[in-house]
């Protein structure tokens, strides 16, 4: 239980070496933090055997081991709480009804010994392995209470006593049944791991010496030619060497629409090849893999703990002697006060039953776990536990413009020339620009062939560093460049062709001129276009109360078109890469929680800087590395969606410990005071902890 959790904790932090411990209760995991020197796992292992407790180091073989073993766990459960179910209910209606007089009795206690030695020696095991440590736990209350009422029981049998078989059966049933329900409401909550660890691709086929050979997915070696055909998955992160195909990367991306990628283009493990036979080489395999980058992120935000959770923690650490105290305390109470000895048991044992730290222990794991992997199925991966209380005051989000709000490539967005001669226009114009190697001139030569356009041979290319290029084109000189260009070579600029530069210049839009034959012939624009969903995350953010701020290096005139276009007031334009966290530092410093969204390497300081950085998984390392929350597509809506369900994980974490805090402090008064009977103790324990992950399973729809 919670208790056993922060036992195992601390008895980790105080091993030589060790610089933190954290275990998590809700998912079995313990992440340590070793000094560099040391580098064996095996004296934490002992140091937790010797309190009771069992410890292996993870990896991707003990992962898959630990989820059978649950599932075996799960359901050897449920066939113990059946059988013993089949047992209590012949004893319950013995112990209401009275029927059979005496030998009603003696059967009663033949039935209630099976169950209470045998279907609850779980309880009693564990309880006594914690005892020869001085130790306690829920195990403990659960078999001190029912042995309590089983041998009050059982000295009863021989003096007449009043007999409590009913209510020991009862209990170890109601708490079975309970323990069913939660392991298999917690099993639900660790889906989404488990579904990312299965989505890989299971087999390989693999060229040896130009044979295809079929090899399992894991023995794939970097540098290895693998062969995908239509409907595979692609074993392992690699580039294209041959064909092409589109893929299915949602997966990864979030992203329902497949991608197209061709012959030097890379493409990730377990993404879904659409139509063409391809052949990629391995460049990244096991633990390398994107997938399993994002499995190893999950787990670490699922093992982390929110800042609330610690206080959780202390509580649970010393709530199981405290109730055994209270429950002593409620008997001595009732004989003191001339109760019979019945009474007295009885009131004893429902405070040591209805205590239930399980249900502290579940509040904010639970929650966390659902949260991150409905995360991860929507594309979201959280970097730890904080991120979901820091998410609730966040009043301001910074976008960065290249690569976030827009696509981070030039296109070709404008051609104004004369309508007769838009093909020539178009085919003169690219071919120049064909000849050079500039982003500017590879956005012209794609629009054009998008067109329908192709580029064809030039002589005599020379480039005109800053200002543009000119060549000989069908046996035309073709000038394409800036006004600058233009006016240098004294050409003549038609009015409206003068007015279409204006109007898209102050657009935003990045643009020049073309002249042949001693006059300009047409105007050129390329921006970089906004992202599908810029303007609805604008929006959607306004909505939730916060206020969207665009950060750019770009000069004032871009950075304000786009910004109008999207809906945002407040532009930071011109801002070099480290004056981003000095302009986010001084946002936060007008008072107000500041995220950051951005993808590039000029942005990590900024996504430090923020209160909550979001990286664009699109983006470089370093900005992944930076930030809190790893956005796995580039479209800013999924930054929305992060900052949504991360809040609404926060307010599932509220409720529970509303109401694990709230059952604990009004269900042990009204248990001492004599108002609970044992079994609707038991019944009520069991449904607390129930309800706590059944609460938290509601993330998995969110947001």
């Amino acid at each position: 239980c919670a208790s056993c959790a922060a036992r195992v904790e601390r008895v980790l932090a105080r091993q030589p070496g060790v610089l933190s411990a954290s275990v998590n209760f809700a998912t079995a995991r313990a992440v340590v933090e070793l000094e560099a020197e040391v580098g064996d796992a095996q004296e934490l292992e002992e140091a937790v055997r010797k309190i009771g407790y069992g410890l292996r180091k993870a990896d991707v073989s003990t992962e898959k081991r630990r989820h059978d073993a649950e599932a075996e766990a799960f359901r050897r459960q449920r066939r113990i709480t059946v059988w013993a179910a089949a047992f209590t209910l012949p004893i319950l209606v013995l112990g209401m009804s009275g029927i059979g007089g005496e030998w009603g009795r003696w059967l009663q206690a033949l039935l209630a010994t099976p169950v209470q030695f045998w279907f609850g020696a779980q309880f009693h095991r564990a309880a006594l392995a914690r005892a020869r440590t001085f130790g306690a736990n829920m195990d403990t209350l659960v078999s001190v209470g029912t042995l309590a009422a089983f041998g009050y029981s059982a000295v009863g049998l021989f003096t007449g006593e009043p007999l409590f078989f009913d209510t020991a059966a009862v209990i170890v049933t109601l708490i079975l049944f309970g323990r069913t329900l939660e392991a298999r409401a917690k099993g639900r909550a660790s889906e989404a791991i488990r579904k990312l660890v299965e989505l890989g691709a299971k087999e390989a086929t693999v060229l040896r010496e130009g044979e295809e050979v079929r090899v399992p997915a894991e023995s794939v070696e970097r540098g290895d030619l693998c062969v995908v055909r239509p409907g595979e998955k692609v074993p392992t992160d690699g580039v294209i060497v041959e064909g092409s195909s589109s893929f299915d990367e949602s997966m990864l991306t979030g992203e329902s629409i497949p991608v197209d990628r061709g012959p030097g283009e890379e493409v990730f493990g377990a993404t879904l090849n659409g139509e063409g036979r391809v052949v990629i080489r391995a460049t990244r395999v096991g633990r390398d893999t994107a997938l399993a980058q994002i499995v190893r992120l999950v787990e670490e935000a699922q093992a982390s703990k929110a800042p609330v959770q610690h206080l959780v923690d202390r509580v649970a650490g010393v709530f199981v002697p405290v109730v055994l105290i209270v429950g002593a305390g409620t008997f001595a109470a009732w004989l003191l006060l001339g109760a019979d000895l019945a009474a007295a048991v009885r009131n004893g044992v429902a405070v040591l039953i209805i205590a239930c730290p399980c249900a502290l222990g579940l509040a904010t794991p639970t929650a966390i776990l659902v949260g991150t992997g409905r995360g991860a199925q929507l594309g979201v991966l959280f970097k730890g536990g904080d991120v979901f209380e820091r998410s609730r005051t966040v009043d301001v989000v910074v976008f960065d413009k290249t690569g976030t709000l827009t696509r981070g490539e030039m296109v070709l967005t404008d051609v104004v020339t004369d309508p007769s001669q838009v093909d020539t226009f178009m085919r003169r114009v690219a071919s120049v620009e064909a000849a050079s190697e500039h982003p500017v001139a590879r956005a012209v030569v794609a629009g054009a062939e998008q067109r329908g356009v192709r580029p064809v041979s030039v002589s005599d290319f020379r480039a005109l560093i800053g200002r543009g290029a000119r060549a000989l084109v069908e046996g035309v000189e073709v000038v394409v460049g800036r006004e600058t260009l233009i006016n240098e070579l004294s050409l003549d600029v038609p009015t409206h062709h003068a007015e279409a530069l204006a109007r898209l210049e102050a657009e935003g839009k990045t643009v020049f001129l073309a002249a042949w034959e001693g006059a300009v012939q047409g105007v050129v624009a390329v921006a970089d276009t906004l992202r599908d969903t810029a303007r609805d995350a604008v929006r959607e953010f306004s909505a939730l109360g916060a206020t969207v701020v665009m950060m750019t290096g770009d000069n004032r005139i871009t950075a304000e078109a786009i910004a109008l276009e999207l809906g945002i007031e407040r532009v930071h334009a011109e801002v070099l890469p480290e004056g981003k966290a000095a302009e986010v530092r001084r946002i936060r410093e007008e008072g107000h929680v500041v995220a950051f969204v951005g993808d590039g390497i000029n942005d990590a300081p900024a996504l430090v800087e923020a209160d909550l950085g979001m990286a664009v998984g699109t983006g470089t390392d370093v900005a992944i590395e930076a930030g809190n929350i790893v956005l796995r597509s580039g479209e800013p809506r999924l930054a929305v969606i992060a900052l949504r369900l991360a809040r609404r994980t926060f307010r599932t974490i509220g409720q529970n410990l509303l109401w694990a805090f709230g059952y604990n402090v009004a269900a042990i008064p009204l248990a001492a005071l004599g108002f609970l009977d044992p079994m609707v103790a038991a019944a009520t324990m069991a449904f607390s902890s129930v309800s706590v992950v059944t609460n938290s399973l509601r993330l998995r729809g969110a947001p």
